[in-house]
């Protein structure tokens, strides 16, 4: 089954970490890659590029329209993620509890389940 598992950055939060503290977070997250690496279980991982640098697109008039900034405002943000491959969703929490930012309140581990690729529903 697959999985995403969404990273869920609040830059305030950020911001009020150490240094060492951050060290810790990039440290954290190479050891689980490396683990899903072994596992098999990682399909890929991305990090994203910060929402003030990107764009919203919507169609009115049968005409693309860009707006500058994120979709929605708020203080969280997806600030990357990881998709996996793995046996259920019990392994996958397993999996995201192990992501360092789930130490600390303010940023968020999301998981769900991929439920469809190249037109295949998954239930």
């Amino acid at each position: 089954m697959k999985f995403l598992i969404s990273l869920h950055i609040n830059p305030a939060v950020l911001d009020a970490l150490t240094d060492e503290e951050k060290a810790a977070i990039g440290e954290g997250h190479r050891a689980f890659i490396d683990a899903l690496k072994e596992s098999g279980e990682l399909i890929t991982t991305q990090a994203l590029a910060d929402p003030s640098q990107a764009v919203v697109v919507s169609v009115r008039n049968g005409q693309p329209v860009v707006t500058d900034g994120p979709f929605v405002e708020a203080k969280e943000f997806v600030g990357g993620f990881y998709l996996i491959d793995c046996e259920d969703k019990a392994r996958a929490i397993e999996l995201a509890a192990q992501i360092p930012d789930t130490r600390f309140e303010g940023l968020g581990v999301e998981v769900r389940q991929v439920m469809f690729e190249e037109g295949l529903l998954e239930a």
